[in-house]
């Protein structure tokens, strides 16, 4: 039962905190050690492609008995970029993870613009210390460069060195989460009706429309009306975060919610309670389809996108609306919806003309026969960098995209199973690790190909800029010739 509040009285919550960063600097690894989970070992591909909330008990040494703290793992991948900006906005303290071994990257700056722009406080967390090839000075240099002004270097944010190997530091970084926390003063009040923030909603064969959420103020109950912008229902059975029934839940609770009537959107607030008819009506405003527009002499390139999970149809759809195009082309999302590839989503791209996109989801029997007796196109993937990928293989190329870097090929040292190995120089802009690249002789395209593997110096890196020599594993069937150039273009 909910303890009386006769005065309205604000009472002391726990922290919510978001983990953020460049993709592979080792935040699930971080989530992994505290969590005594393996959640890594679990994520296709090695990276964290949906959101998930926990809640840990620390113990700091100065401060007893144990106190909660909730944890939200975000993507750390470029497609996932507004989830990790919504990341930012629910959390009350951030973590911002830098690898010690590559320093401030791409999204790093990205996270660091999410968590400066909804004030979220923050510690810096150095991971992977525990490694031979690292330059802590450096570290922080870049951390200073962009304006992350560290204790006792001339500002005052926190930070701490970890590995999540050994645990090295991790029981000193959630003393800072805590102190950071106090002095921000989290307070909720358990009489007024419960309202937080969507962070995934899913249909389960089973279960019907699940929902995770995260409480911000007041107290959850099971039977709870519950409405967002766009869905409302009646909360019948209500989880926390390990997926155990419970009758009422405080902030900063992660929940499980059954009950909705229809798939509520990533990132929107609830309110639930006892909520009049009244109420609900003006919470469940109307919404309407994005509306295709249609403009005269384009050629339209029809898609039906199918995911797992809300969260990652979106990260898909705002990935697919990034696609350059070519001039007088356009892409048309006839259909955004969730679950397995069904013989429903074949019969309505026979209809339209359409090719399927499907990411962490299944295709089932019949509308893998389905597909293949009408020459439907359905591209799969379980990773979100293979994806799109395949698509821009499939239409062979949207649209022009920007030139990144030129690299010219001076040695050819073997090609063994559609791989070779390469010797040269960045003669402009810079190549990166894991880029698709085309193969150009005398500035012709003569075909595709992919870095796997980049060294300088004999030693693996994810850059190589202007003027330096380096060395590349190169995925492709072109036999390379010395002089070939290779051009990367920007993802």
């Amino acid at each position: 039962m909910t303890t009386p509040n006769p005065k309205n009285e604000s009472l002391k919550r726990p922290p919510i905190v978001v983990v953020v960063g460049h993709v592979d600097h080792g935040k699930t690894s971080l989530l992994d050690y505290i969590r005594k989970s393996n959640v890594a070992a679990k994520e296709a591909g090695g990276i964290t492609q949906s959101v998930g909330a926990y809640e840990i008990l620390h113990a700091p040494e100065v401060i007893n008995p144990p106190r909660k703290i909730t944890f939200i793992d975000t993507p750390g991948h470029e497609a996932f970029s507004k989830m990790r900006v919504r990341g930012a906005h629910i959390a009350d303290v951030g973590i911002l993870v830098v690898a010690a071994d590559d320093g401030v990257q791409p999204q790093t700056k990205e996270a660091i613009k999410a968590l400066k722009e909804s004030n979220t406080p923050f510690i810096v967390a150095i991971t992977k210390v525990d490694k031979t090839n690292i330059d802590l000075r450096k570290v922080k240099n870049d951390l200073l460069a962009n304006n992350v002004l560290l204790e006792g270097l001339g500002g005052n944010i926190c930070y701490q060195e970890v590995s999540s190997k050994s645990g090295q530091g991790i029981g000193e970084l959630l003393d800072l989460v805590l102190l950071t926390a106090d002095m921000e003063e989290l307070t909720y009040n358990p009489s007024v009706n419960a309202k937080g923030v969507i962070l995934e909603s899913t249909m389960d064969k089973q279960r019907g429309i699940t929902v995770s959420v995260i409480l911000e103020d007041g107290a959850l109950r099971n039977g709870d009306k519950i409405a967002t912008a766009s869905a409302k229902g009646k909360i019948r059975i209500l989880e926390n975060f390990l997926e155990k029934r419970v009758d009422e839940l405080y902030p900063s609770s992660p929940a499980i919610i059954l009950g909705f009537e229809s798939l509520p959107k990533i990132g929107e607030e609830f309110v639930a309670g006892d909520l009049s008819e009244k109420e609900l009506d003006v919470i469940k405003l109307k919404t309407s389809m994005e509306k295709i527009i249609k403009t005269e002499g384009q050629e339209a390139v029809k898609l039906i996108l199918k995911a797992d999970v809300g969260g990652s149809l979106e990260a898909l759809s705002e990935a697919i609306r990034k696609i350059p195009l070519k001039e007088k082309q356009r892409v048309d999302i006839l259909g955004e919806s969730i679950g397995e590839i069904s013989d429903g989503d074949v019969k309505d791209a026979i209809s339209t003309g359409s090719i399927i996109i499907g990411f962490r989801n299944k295709i089932n029997k019949t509308a893998e026969n389905l597909a293949r007796d009408n020459n439907v196109t359905v591209i799969r993937s379980e990773i979100i960098y293979e994806l799109l990928e395949a698509i821009d293989e499939h239409f062979g190329g949207l649209g022009e995209k920007e030139t990144i870097g030129e690299f010219e090929v001076m040695a050819v040292f073997g090609n063994k199973a559609g791989k070779q190995i390469i010797g040269g120089k960045v003669i402009r802009g810079e190549i990166k690790n894991n880029s698709l690249v085309e193969i150009r002789k005398l500035d012709q395209i003569i075909g595709k190909g992919k870095i796997v593997n980049l060294q300088h110096n004999k030693k693996e890196t994810l850059i190589v800029e202007a003027g330096k020599e380096c060395g590349i594993l190169l995925s492709s069937e072109i036999k390379i010739e010395t002089e070939y150039h290779l051009v990367c273009k920007k993802d």
